[in-house]
């Protein structure tokens, strides 16, 4: 490709910018975040869905995605499967409500049709003022806590327990392995090491086949062609879709996604230095389409919905500045296809060290928090305690907004509540009324 056409088709500057530079920004980005190939089959697996298909369908998603907003935004970041609304889809929809994962998938799939029109008509705005800010911090730091306790639960490290409900779980050589990679990924980002977290899975890994839980199948070859996505693929179930319980699935999908995705892209887009005096983002439009319709065709393969990967930071670090960074990771999620056997050996425990150490990652939003002022620090904690006592990052928006409405009401602090927010309120009391 020519320079001009390098910077019609990825923004890429031959003049300010050099090609080795934004491909070792690629590989950096895809080696941060290239954990959600073993993490997203484990977690989406847990509902019964097919985790050979998941992994091709995790990786082929991420590439659209990714690709999609190489061309569309070019900009250096990178998307993928959601590390908030996985687990949202099989730990909330799935086992707590009770819903088919054919059923959840119809629910992903209307969101990205919804968040494409939003995105198209530019409502996105008005969501998100009708949202406190305090609660938006509180949203993103609760489900990083849940995405932790999951990470422990799932190794066994936390058992259940029918006296205190949960409590440390024996020392098994999954809970074992589970303590040493949460260490292990620690000590990785301590020591600033590229793909921290994907090392640490790695590793892990390997150690789990002497302590057997690691299991290597008979015939064993680590390169094969892609599994087919037909088990998941269009499998969509709307006979128990129209109720009011989904209607507050969807709405709350789409009102974390929204969150999600310009919450990255604004720190994004300040480590690039190219937020305007005004705070504008170029091409950012552009970005929340790609990833409206990386949502959709997502759902349509079989997936959780997707988002915009902090872990893009890592890139932007070394130097990316154009979409020929995120077109290099974009197409390593394509090679990465055609090793889903080295993929499907990782046992969950080995990804609990990603799992946990995501959550600290996410746990910085309290700072953002105003904590001096309990009307709006007792809702934030509400949000934050209720996602993982009620395992369920719904019931912990719901419950935090209503808190939020009821304490500002009765403090006489009216101007702090929207028309929306009051409507939202009304609503979450009928559905647990009701419900």
């Amino acid at each position: 490709m020519t320079n001009s056409l390098l910077q019609k088709l990825l923004g890429f500057d031959a003049d300010k910018m050099k090609y080795r530079t934004e491909i070792v920004a690629g590989i950096t980005t895809f080696l941060t975040m290239s954990y959600i190939l073993a993490v997203n089959p484990t977690i989406l697996a847990t509902t019964g869905m097919d985790k050979a298909a998941l992994f091709t369908t995790t990786a082929l998603v991420s590439a659209v995605a990714t690709l999609l907003l190489a061309f569309m935004a070019k900009l250096p970041f990178a998307q993928a499967p959601s590390m908030g609304l996985n687990a949202f889809f099989a730990f909330t929809l799935v086992q707590a409500m009770g819903y088919s994962w054919q059923t959840a998938l119809a629910a992903m799939l209307v969101e990205g049709v919804i968040f494409i029109l939003i995105t198209f008509f530019n409502i996105r705005e008005m969501i998100l003022d009708s949202i406190p800010m305090n609660l938006r911090h509180a949203i993103s730091a609760g489900i990083g806590m849940f995405i932790a306790f999951i990470g422990l639960k799932n190794a066994g490290i936390i058992a259940a327990n029918p006296g205190t409900f949960v409590t440390l779980g024996p020392f098994t050589p999954s809970a074992i392995l589970g303590m040493m990679g949460i260490l292990l990924s620690g000590i990785l980002l301590v020591k600033k090491v590229k793909g921290a977290l994907f090392y640490s899975i790695v590793i892990c890994t390997i150690i789990g086949i002497p302590m057997g839980v690691t299991q290597i199948p008979h015939g064993f070859m680590p390169v094969s062609a892609p599994h087919s996505v037909a088990p998941i693929f269009w499998k969509f179930d709307f006979s128990h879709f129209f109720s009011f319980d989904m209607a507050i699935v969807v709405f709350t999908l789409l009102i974390i996604n929204i969150f999600d995705t310009l919450g990255t892209l604004v720190g994004l887009a300040t480590k690039t230095g190219i937020v305007g005096k005004d705070g504008s983002i170029p091409h950012v439009k552009e970005a929340m389409m790609s990833d409206a319709i990386g949502t959709t065709v997502g759902a349509i393969f079989g997936c959780s919905t997707i988002t915009t990967y902090v872990e893009s930071a890592s890139g932007i670090a070394e130097g990316g500045r154009s979409g020929m960074t995120s077109f290099v990771t974009g197409m390593l999620f394509l090679l990465a296809l055609f090793f889903s056997p080295i993929f499907l050996l990782i046992p969950s425990a080995a990804t609990t060290g990603a799992l946990v150490l995501v959550g600290v990652f996410m746990l910085d939003s309290v700072l953002k928090i105003d904590l001096g002022d309990i009307s709006e620090a007792l809702p934030a904690f509400i949000t934050i305690i209720m996602m993982v006592l009620t395992y369920s990052i719904a019931d912990g928006i719901c419950m935090g907004m209503l808190c939020y409405v009821l304490i500002k009401l009765f403090s006489g602090k009216f101007k702090d509540i929207s028309v929306t927010l009051y409507v939202l309120a009304i609503l979450f009391i009928l559905k647990f009324v009701f419900g």
